[in-house]
């Protein structure tokens, strides 16, 4: 059957439809000839006739059949009866249609349709008076036997839109047909009034209505046509009316926001809730309401933005490329909400920004540190003085897109207080179950965060509440080791700060050993911050240098103070003297591993037991730990625990120490102690201990171990747990110590030659 592709065209059963010979030829590829079966279909969009494929059209058609072929150079098509478009082909710029009948719902009497089909008339007729020449219309108004006719005849000038159009043909009943078809020739006929100000009043409320209709629109248009011409003299009101029109926002944050605007109109620009009023609009029209399409993300381009960004991090970048590629599979975000621990300055918060672009995506920081009110987070409502968005909200308002990467920072450092617990608001945040519907207590609407890409930061876990930890995936940042903290400096930190600083790169000569040195004698970190701020030191004196006149300035051991006037940092290092009740531990602290000293010393006195160094609760408990494991290992040396005190101290006292893992380390210089046998300093040790005499495993493995190898160590026992742990140590600091994985307390004692 040929078919007749319409998009702005007035197709209606039971009507007559005009087109001309070429239009027809156009579309349907033939002549027309009398008596040839045709199908109109409705095109969805304005759309390119060679551009047409089987999605463009809606689902209901009309079908005829032509009368004329000549008429003016026209062609009268009779159309019949509405059809079902089961399939649509286009082959060779050709349409076809499958179609089946669509009967009407036969709901209107003749009576109805007379007295309407009368109005109608009526209604033309009064109307010519409008038109220049419009009486020549007169008689052949007068000749239409229906309101279809009546659309058919009028719909070349009359303003109806396609999918108005398409209304007409959509409806099976006839009587709402029939109210579609006598509504929209009122409006027309109401705008023509209006614009030629011919009646001001209308004696029936339908058509109070119609006008009320036409004259918005009428409104809309001249308002659109004066801010075009005067954009400099459009209102506040105006402006957002706008932005509220191109904002793409959902159904119920579009009714929200209406709200508002029309109180805005109301208070007018002197009322104290104005201002309230424009910066929420401000802030609801600024943010992305409309979903960013997800790009596919190439692995091997975003691993060589990874590394070249940040030397090592292997795990933590595999981690991050599988997060990757789930997404690229879905093609959504999807996977867990990852959270950095680690020490200060090991590139938690700087990775974010490389996984941003790597992603091409959009990055934004939310600082959490100190943050103690839960409206920090969700916002305040509006109704308190100085109401503003939440920093989740914000971060999204400041990204500009729906779906950043967004890291939050430092949220071990939240704080709860009378204002609420802001942990608790992030629990919605971070759940892929809940955030797709975040609602801000500013914006009093959801707002989708499922897009979002969170990345959380923290120097430790030990005080996230639990139920906001479980929301999120652990990825521990480990201490870097000193070879690759020296490749940091020479490929990232020394580059970045001669830049900075104006300096060309043989202006300044800093070789390998200046720099390992520095990292040595002039950093105590597990990460590089420290060190990046020596490079920046060095940059500015060489800055002076150059300036005064010097060609190159070169860093060496003999002028090292001219560049860092500063002392060099005295590290721990193992003891040169050896005696009895002094044994070498290993320690984890915020910013790396140390060593320490369990020093023990026995007192004539009556057994009390002395401990210093500011020891927390849990090292205090290690302690009475190892006393009594030692008065059951050596019950022959019971009279000296009664007949003197027991002094436990731990170097330096001004700092604070805690934690168990100095369980073993203080069993030995107490075994040490009352045996009178000295233990090695070269040998350290680490492990919590039981009463059962077992070696318990520890954290903080690879910056202990640093530790050790930098103090000079030699033999380390670990807790045989711990084994696994060594696939995160450096290879250059596994070289360099002789590390003994150990199950119970014996096997240390024998090691260190305590015991037989």
């Amino acid at each position: 059957m040929l078919t007749i592709p319409v998009y702005d065209v007035a197709v209606i059963p039971h009507a007559t439809i005009y087109l001309s010979r070429e239009y027809y030829k156009r579309m349907t590829g033939v002549e027309a000839k009398a008596g040839a079966e045709v199908v109109f279909l409705f095109e969805k969009n304005d759309t390119p006739y060679n551009e047409l494929n089987a999605d463009s059209f809606e689902a209901i058609g009309v079908s005829g059949e032509v009368t004329e072929s000549n008429v003016n150079d026209y062609v009268a098509i009779k159309t019949s009866d509405r059809v079902n478009v089961k399939a649509v082909t286009v082959e060779n710029h050709m349409i076809f249609a499958e179609t089946t009948e669509r009967p009407d719902l036969d709901d209107l009497t003749p009576d109805e349709e007379k007295a309407a089909l009368k109005r109608v008339k009526d209604g033309l007729l009064n109307a010519l008076q409008y038109f220049q020449g419009g009486q020549i219309y007169r008689s052949w108004i007068m000749r239409l036997k229906s309101i279809a006719d009546v659309i058919a005849m009028s719909s070349s000038w009359l303003a109806i839109e396609p999918e108005d159009k398409y209304a007409f043909v959509a409806t099976d009943s006839k009587k709402e047909r029939t109210s579609l078809y006598e509504k929209a020739i009122f409006e027309n006929l109401e705008i023509y009034k209006v614009t030629s100000e011919a009646e001001t009043a209308q004696e029936n409320e339908n058509q109070k209505v119609y006008r009320e209709q036409a004259i918005k629109k009428q409104m809309e248009f001249l308002q659109k046509e004066l801010d075009e011409m005067h954009p400099e003299n459009v209102s506040e009101v105006r402006k957002f009316e706008i932005k509220l029109n191109d904002a793409k926002m959902n159904k119920e944050t579009d009714q929200e926001a209406r709200k508002a605007l029309n109180r805005m109109k109301q208070e007018g620009e002197n009322s104290p809730e104005y201002g309230q009023l424009y910066n929420y609009l401000d802030f609801m029209t600024s943010l992305p309401w409309k979903k960013s399409r997800f790009k596919a993300i190439d692995l091997d381009s975003a691993q060589k933005i990874l590394d070249e960004d940040h030397y090592g991090l292997k795990k933590v970048k595999e981690r991050i490329l599988q997060q990757i590629a789930v997404m690229n599979l879905n093609k959504k975000q999807s996977g867990s909400i990852l959270l950095f621990v680690g020490a200060p300055g090991t590139g938690k918060t700087s990775i974010g920004q490389s996984i941003a672009k790597a992603l091409d995506r959009d990055y934004v920081r939310v600082a959490l540190g100190g943050v103690r009110d839960e409206a920090d987070i969700r916002g305040h409502r509006r109704t308190y003085i100085g109401a503003m968005p939440g920093r989740i909200m914000d971060a999204i308002n400041k990204a500009g897109s729906s779906n950043p990467v967004m890291v939050l920072d430092e949220v071990d450092k939240l704080s709860a207080s009378y204002n609420g617990d802001p942990a608790s608001a992030l629990l919605e945040v971070l759940d892929p179950e809940q955030n797709f519907s975040f609602t801000d207590h500013y914006m009093n609407v959801p707002y989708d965060l499922s897009d979002v890409f969170f990345i959380c930061t923290a120097n430790t876990v030990d005080t996230i509440p639990e139920p906001l930890l479980n929301r999120m995936e652990v990825i521990q940042f480990n201490g870097y080791s000193p070879l690759e903290k020296k490749q940091i400096a020479r490929q990232h930190l020394l580059p970045k700060a001669r830049n900075e600083m104006g300096l060309k790169e043989d202006q300044l000569v800093i070789d390998d050993d200046m720099i390992a040195a520095i990292i040595s004698d002039y950093t105590m970190e597990a990460g590089v911050r420290g060190l990046k701020k020596r490079m920046d030191t060095i940059c500015r004196v060489a800055a002076v240098d150059i300036v005064k006149g010097a060609d190159k300035v070169e860093v060496k051991p003999d002028n090292i103070r001219h560049f860092l006037d500063m002392r060099p940092i005295i590290h721990d290092h193992i003891l040169d003297t050896k005696q009895p009740g002094i044994v070498t531990g290993l320690a984890w602290t915020q910013v790396g591993g140390e060593i320490l000293f369990i020093e023990t010393a026995l007192t004539k006195g009556k057994g009390n037991v002395i401990i210093t160094g500011q020891l927390g609760d849990v090292m205090k408990e290690s302690a009475q730990i190892a006393i009594s494991i030692v008065k059951e290992k050596f019950p022959d040396k019971a009279d000296l625990f009664e007949n003197h005190d027991l002094h436990i101290h731990v170097p330096e006292g001004a700092v604070p120490k805690d934690g168990p893992s100095a369980g073993i380390t203080l069993t030995t210089a107490l075994a040490s102690l009352v045996n009178d046998k000295v233990v090695d300093p070269t040998i350290a040790m680490t492990g919590e201990v039981s009463l059962r005499q077992k070696v318990m495993p520890i954290g903080g493995l690879p910056e202990k171990l640093m530790a050790a190898q930098r103090a000079g160590v030699k033999t380390v026992f670990i807790p045989k747990d711990n084994v696994l742990d060594l696939e995160d140590v450096a290879d250059e600091v596994k070289n360099a110590l002789d590390i003994h994985p150990v199950e119970d307390v014996d096997e240390v004692l024998k090691a260190a030659h305590i015991i037989d």
